[in-house]
Parts: structure tokens; C-alpha cells; sequence
């Protein structure tokens, strides 16, 4: 059973609505198109198959690294309201695979304000994509 909005639209984060394998990435950076947030780039690629198949919809892969992350529960935390944010924008968006990467170091205890400050951030490149 998934979740679903008032609109009825299916809210869920499906495989496909994931990126899977390391090709599937290194396509998205391969090819060089990037939106900057203030800690987040969104990396994008066309799929270029709504023509050929109707129901194909965005996809989203995410990198938060050890490097920038250092506690497990913080990185788990990252995703999840990436996730979220993803989930709620993904109906409106163009049928594009997208890597969302954390580049900027993040506080060791992130309260309310830095966690909505996030998700602003990750749903205003989700806003902003062509």
C-alpha cells in the first residue's frame, strides 16, 4: 500500500523512482548540468523517453558523504528529507534523473530551523529545474 496526497496522487519512493547502479550516476555527472543550492547541487540528465513511454517520471539519487557528514544519523537524516522533499515535488517534475549532493560540511546537531532550512534548499532546486 502506498501513500498518497488529497489529489490522489501516489506519494510513495519506489525503485522506480530511484537511481540504482554507479553507471546510472556517472551519467548524471557526466553530463555536466548543475543546479547550486546553499549546501546541496542538484546534478540533472534528461531522459529524454516521455515521448516513447508516457508514465516515465523523475528519478533521484543522493550523495552525502562521510567526508561532510560525519555521524551516521545525520546522513540518515539528510536523505530522508531529501527524500520527502522529492516525494512531495515529484508529480510537477520533468522526466529527468537527478543526483542530489551534499557539498557543503553540515553542524554536528541539526535542530528544527536547520532541518527546515534544508528542505527549503532541496525543494527550491527541485523548483528551479528547466
Amino acid at each position: 500500500m502506498s501513500i498518497a496526497d488529497s489529489e490522489g496522487f501516489d506519494l510513495g519512493f519506489r525503485s522506480e523512482h530511484r537511481l540504482h547502479t554507479a553507471t546510472e550516476f556517472s551519467l548524471v555527472f557526466s553530463s555536466r548540468r548543475v543546479l547550486r543550492g546553499k549546501n546541496f547541487d542538484l546534478h540533472y540528465r534528461s531522459r529524454g523517453l516521455a515521448a516513447i513511454e508516457p508514465m516515465v517520471c523523475a528519478r533521484l539519487g543522493l550523495v552525502i558523504t562521510k567526508k561532510l557528514s560525519r555521524r551516521a544519523v545525520q546522513r540518515n537524516l539528510l536523505k530522508r528529507l531529501a527524500r520527502e522533499a522529492f516525494r512531495h515535488v515529484r508529480q510537477k517534475l520533468p522526466p529527468y534523473d537527478l543526483v542530489l549532493r551534499l557539498f557543503k560540511p553540515v553542524g554536528v546537531s541539526l535542530g528544527v530551523e536547520e532541518r527546515r532550512s534544508l528542505r527549503a534548499d532541496v525543494e527550491q532546486l527541485l523548483i528551479r529545474l528547466p
